[in-house]
């Protein structure tokens, strides 16, 4: 099952090709930091799967969209998928998972709390969770998909209510990501400018998930027909992990018990 939202970027998508490779590389990244009983909150629809699966001993998925995991089953009979709601992780005893990854979702969790306690208790002791999400400050409009965003000081102060260690890093690009994301933004603003009572930040989330997704959508058509080639010839190894966490695309923040 293939699930076509800007929000969802999808790897089928010409137009979608940068965000899926920065997605992607979130999970190249998290390569040295696995061992032991794995599992993904948030799996989607397994983009990085076959990339986790050489450094790990077992594999567990979990993602509220039950026919995208009823679809991810049968792709990977030998791994575990379960499909639910979280926070809380119920389904999961304490200290159960040596590693944790969780890419592009605290965002969206209302309870942004409960869903680090959670990650820290299926933890074991000397575990590590990896969580990547947008970095607030380079965000070019709201995401009404996203209950809220974080910079790299707010992310880290909350974690730190909750694990003993924290360590912050950031995913940024080079120069022809940059150059793409400079194009998105000139983009951006021609349709935002016409937001002149502020719309976007005032009116409920729900109300705008429509046009934003018809917008979203345009603007990506818009960019690639700009610069085909530039959209296209996106890797996953054109982003790449940066100390500088504050003036990165996503965050990668690195949790150990």
């Amino acid at each position: 099952m293939a699930v076509y939202t800007t929000e969802i970027a999808s790897d089928r998508i010409t137009s979608d090709n940068p965000i899926h490779q920065r997605l992607l590389e979130a999970y190249y990244l998290s390569r040295d930091y696995l061992k032991g009983d794995l599992l993904e909150v948030g799996c989607g629809e397994g983009r990085g799967i076959a990339v986790l699966l050489p450094h790990c001993d077992s594999y567990t998925g979990i993602d509220k969209i039950e026919e995208v995991i009823n679809s991810l089953r049968a792709q990977y009979p030998d791994q575990t998928f379960i499909s639910g709601n979280i926070p809380p992780l119920s389904m999961f005893e304490s200290a159960s998972f040596d590693s944790i990854v969780s890419f592009q979702v605290i965002e969206h969790i209302r309870d942004d709390h409960a869903y680090l306690q959670e990650l820290y208790r299926v933890l074991k002791p000397g575990g590590v969770a990896l969580l990547t999400t947008p970095n607030r400050k380079m965000s070019l409009s709201r995401n009404p998909w996203h209950i809220r965003e974080y910079t790299a000081a707010e992310l880290t102060s909350l974690a730190k209510k909750y694990f003993p260690e924290v360590e912050m890093k950031g995913i940024t690009g080079n120069d022809k990501v940059m150059r793409y994301y400079e194009l998105n933004k000139a983009s951006v603003r021609k349709f935002t400018r016409f937001d002149i009572f502020n719309l976007q930040y005032r009116l409920p989330a729900p109300i705008l998930r429509i046009p934003y997704e018809f917008f979203n959508r345009l603007n990506r058509n818009k960019l690639k027909e700009t610069d085909d080639a530039l959209t296209l010839s996106i890797q996953h190894d054109d982003y790449i992990l940066t100390e500088d966490a504050g003036s990165a695309l996503d965050l990668f923040c690195i949790l150990k018990r």
